[in-house]
């Protein structure tokens, strides 16, 4: 079974989390005329590649509490969690 550790709670049984998508950087505001392509390729395309891509997992079993972990997405291999703008766990 996966297992996704957890920054404040430590490893756990994936089953415990619920993975919410590819994390994507939030488009700054601004009176460009591009903030309307920048919202809509942010809402709504993503990678999705082959490889480590960072991610938002919640805690629904545990802490409640939102984190990034960064995933091979094709080996699932977890190469580190932290909280949205915090250091590494792992």
């Amino acid at each position: 079974m996966m297992q996704l550790e957890c920054p404040n709670c430590g490893p756990r049984n994936v089953s415990e989390f619920r993975f919410r998508g590819e994390y994507v950087e939030r488009p700054h505001d601004g009176a460009d005329p591009a903030r309307r392509r920048a919202w809509a390729e942010y809402l709504y395309f993503r990678d999705n590649r082959a490889g480590v891509q960072k991610e938002w997992w919640y805690h629904q079993a545990g802490c409640g509490r939102w984190f990034l972990a960064e995933r091979h997405t094709k080996s699932h291999a977890v190469e580190n969690t932290r909280y949205w703008g915090g250091e590494a766990t792992s």
